[in-house]
């Protein structure tokens, strides 16, 4: 059993996974065959996945499941077994990923600057840069964060964030890419065909020539920390020195939030550490599933 303001947030997750699987999610996961009608639905099963990641913190399939089974078995009595839950929650990424574009599309919130653009990346580690990569070999691989100062193997999730004032910038689009691609490489791909937006990004983007176009074509510009130069003569280093770090920190405290972002988000799902997926779609389960369920709650 679990408390009645649980019982009552329960409930109304199941509500909306319900009204956003009738209207488009449950295409992403449709079964063409006889066995499409399941004792335990596809509903229930991310209800219970949202709920134990949001309420609990029960961020493993195993521990999900394990709760599932102490405290919600007399709301889904055809839970079923770990093994059976664990395929069957597999097999929703796709409406995972889904839910997450959906439920970020639907509560946007009206404080947004919608021409200011934080951006931003974080490593997904699937298992150390020591070991051999055998999990989600199609979308992982070998990265570095300097962060960290840790090899690891995984992926990134880029986020591409709108500024808010004295509060966590609320993401307009999330992209994965395996941990050896650039950052900047990742916007020129995803985000550079936005147009009258003012971006602000950390020195990984600093490049003139792609960005003089863009201002040119888009209207759009990058605000970065001032990069230092290769082999500038330390008499200009001197005199640049104080308009630069001026510069430097109003930048770097602009997009100080999206930093406070990515600390939220593992806070709240612990989602930077993947070593218990065993698969690709166990792996976008991992990351669309616990961003879904920290905005979960915008619909109380």
């Amino acid at each position: 059993m679990i408390i009645q303001t649980k019982a009552l947030k329960l409930i109304k997750i199941y509500s909306t996974i319900c009204d956003k699987f009738e209207k488009d999610l449950k295409y992403s996961c449709e079964r063409f065959s006889n066995n499409t009608k399941q004792d335990l639905t596809d509903q229930e099963i991310m209800t219970i996945y949202l709920f134990s990641v949001a309420e609990e913190q029960r961020f493993t399939v195993k521990q999900i499941h394990q709760f599932a089974c102490d405290y919600l078995l007399s709301w889904f009595p055809n839970l079923g077994s770990y093994a059976g839950f664990s395929n069957r929650l597999n097999r929703l990424s796709e409406a995972f990923r889904n839910l997450t574009a959906s439920l970020l599309e639907d509560y946007f919130p009206k404080d947004c600057y919608v021409n200011q653009s934080l951006l931003d990346s974080m490593p997904i580690i699937v298992c150390s840069g020591k070991r051999k990569e055998k999990v989600a070999t199609d979308i992982t691989d070998k990265g570095y964060c300097s962060t960290k100062s840790l090899y690891y193997y995984g992926v990134k999730l880029h986020a591409l964030a709108f500024r808010r004032n004295n509060k966590i910038p609320f993401p307009e689009e999330i992209q994965i890419a395996p941990a050896s691609v650039n950052d900047l490489t990742v916007f020129k791909e995803a985000w550079a065909n936005k147009e009258n937006r003012c971006f602000f990004g950390d020195k990984i983007y600093v490049n003139k020539d792609f960005f003089g176009d863009l201002e040119n074509e888009k209207n759009s510009i990058m605000m970065t920390p001032i990069k230092g130069v290769k082999g500038e003569c330390q008499e200009n280093k001197n005199r640049d020195k104080a308009a630069n770090d001026l510069f430097s920190t109003a930048v770097s405290r602009v997009r100080q939030p999206i930093e406070s972002f990515f600390n939220w988000l593992i806070q709240k799902t612990d989602i930077q550490r993947a070593s218990k997926v065993r698969s690709t779609k166990g792996l976008l389960v991992h990351l669309f599933g616990k961003i879904a369920a920290t905005y979960i709650n915008l619909t109380f």
